[in-house]
């Protein structure tokens, strides 16, 4: 959103230019979704524990965890409307791939929400029943996998590379594609809740696997260090750079509520 108006005021000052960079913008993404997170997370605190949205603990969990109970959750919420604001600041929103993984991320948002809110209105510690889960996910995750693969501008968007073998590359067919896309897609959101349970499990991981994430997607959206470093360029995958800096940000924020002792917990 303040990409258009700055290339609009680099007209009138070329000082203004800098925020055509990636860099600079990521940074900015960051920093935004920090400040958001630690602006925001207090108000948030206080009206999930007005509303009593306390985490239920399983009977069958170790005893350890039963002192988290009543420690508001849902916290979740606060990680992605920091990301969400601080994206739709910052990227540029005519990339497609933006747009695709805000989908994926505020969908997957809302099945957890809807999961939480079963736990803490019912308080049902097993919250929303697995098929009904799986059956979301993989109706998001399927849809995702479709529209990439019909979108793919490069043959490098579609192809496979195995990790740590540059020369092994696999064209992936549309069926081929999707179903790697639909298990990467929704093995990564269960792997992420199987990590959660301790205080900063799971939020500190995915801080720093966003930024090893952010590295890769600004090298293969460069054609210079995509060459380079002799990795597949996928025009206009660096904008995601924005979203994964967004993401440690938020992240960040959080875990100034969330380390021990947890003043509100990630929820599902």
């Amino acid at each position: 959103m303040l990409l258009e108006l700055t290339r609009w005021l680099e007209q009138l000052q070329s000082v203004f230019g800098l925020f055509n960079y990636l860099t600079f913008r990521s940074i900015l993404g960051a920093l935004t979704a920090l400040a958001l997170s630690l602006w925001w997370g207090p108000a948030m605190i206080r009206k999930l524990a007005t509303l009593k949205g306390g985490q239920p603990i399983r009977t069958d969990g170790p005893q350890s965890h039963f002192s988290k109970a009543g420690t508001p959750t849902m916290g979740g919420a606060l990680i992605l409307l920091s990301i969400a604001a601080s994206v739709l600041l910052w990227a540029d929103l005519r990339n497609k791939y933006v747009w695709v993984v805000l989908v994926v991320m505020i969908g997957f948002g809302a099945i957890g929400w809807w999961d939480d809110w079963i736990k803490i209105v019912k308080r049902d510690p097993n919250g929303m029943r697995s098929r009904t889960k799986y059956a979301l996910q993989s109706v998001l995750g399927l849809a995702v996998g479709i529209y990439l693969y019909a979108y793919a501008d490069v043959p490098a968007a579609t192809t496979f590379y195995v990790p740590f073998f540059k020369s092994i590359a696999l064209p992936l067919a549309g069926v081929g594609f999707v179903t790697i896309a639909y298990f990467w897609i929704v093995g990564f959101s269960n792997a992420v809740n199987l990590t959660d349970g301790l205080d900063g499990l799971a939020i500190m991981p995915t801080v720093l696997v966003s930024c090893a994430l952010g590295v890769f997607a600004y090298a293969s959206g460069n054609a210079v260090f995509a060459e380079y470093l002799q990795i597949p360029r996928v025009p206009g995958a660096g904008e995601l750079v924005i979203i994964c800096a967004a993401i440690a940000g938020a992240g960040l924020g959080f875990l100034w509520f969330n380390t021990y002792p947890a003043m509100v917990f990630m929820g599902d």
